[in-house]
């Protein structure tokens, strides 16, 4: 059971890290700078198991709590309560991840979210895909994105320059953390789940990965 807490965003604060000592492949070779972009890693799907990685090669990652709230869980001894969080990140260039974390302490939580965020990190392919512009600029989608979470469904559309994202509060930040400036947005579903509307909109801008465009064909 869910008791749903405050909706309002805001921007998480990471305490200072030991020194990272990579245990995965991926994570040595970025240390040692034979790796030096996110883009690559994602591109050829290695998994990223580490969240240091996303530190080393995105250090100015922004982010935001888009959920909290208090989950009952039943035992033997009674009723445990405990903190979830949902948290976003994006360096609005491109790149926004989203992930939970659970745990009877608030710190514990919001830490175990941002860990689960960066590892789940995805690339956004941006343009210009309204008729009604064409600038050519990476200022909203390049076509229509449709990601779907639970029974949530987002439909993103591209928008031409200067229209904004019109699209509720939780969708309106995962996007401005990806970089997207214009969009038009429409959802389907028990749209009150604030955490399903927020992964269905990363779906949909990881699915928009699967598309081939034009500009792909002379890789």
């Amino acid at each position: 059971m869910y008791v749903r807490g405050s909706t309002k965003s805001w921007v998480v604060q990471v305490s200072e890290q030991v020194e990272w000592i990579p245990r995965t492949k991926l994570g040595k070779l970025v240390k040692d700078g034979k790796v030096a972009s996110i883009k690559d890693i994602l591109e050829f799907n290695m998994p990223i198991r580490e969240y240091q990685i996303v530190d080393a090669l995105l250090p100015n990652l922004e982010s935001r709590i888009i959920f909290s709230g208090v989950v009952q869980r039943q035992t033997d001894a009674g009723e445990v309560n405990s903190f979830k969080i949902v948290t976003a990140v994006g360096n609005r260039a491109g790149f926004v991840g989203i992930g939970a974390g659970k745990a009877r302490q608030l710190n514990e939580a919001r830490e175990k979210s941002m860990v689960d965020a960066k590892t789940n990190l995805t690339y956004l392919r941006r343009g210009c895909g309204s008729w009604e512009c064409r600038c050519g600029t990476q200022h909203s989608v390049p076509y229509k994105m449709r990601g779907k979470s639970g029974s949530v469904s987002v439909n993103i559309l591209p928008a031409p320059r200067g229209t904004g994202i019109v699209a509720s509060e939780i969708v309106r930040e995962v996007l401005g953390l990806a970089g997207v400036s214009d969009a038009w947005v429409s959802t389907e579903g028990e749209t009150r789940n604030m955490v399903n509307v927020a992964y269905a909109t990363v779906a949909a801008l990881r699915r928009g990965l699967k598309f081939k465009s034009p500009a792909d064909w002379g890789r």
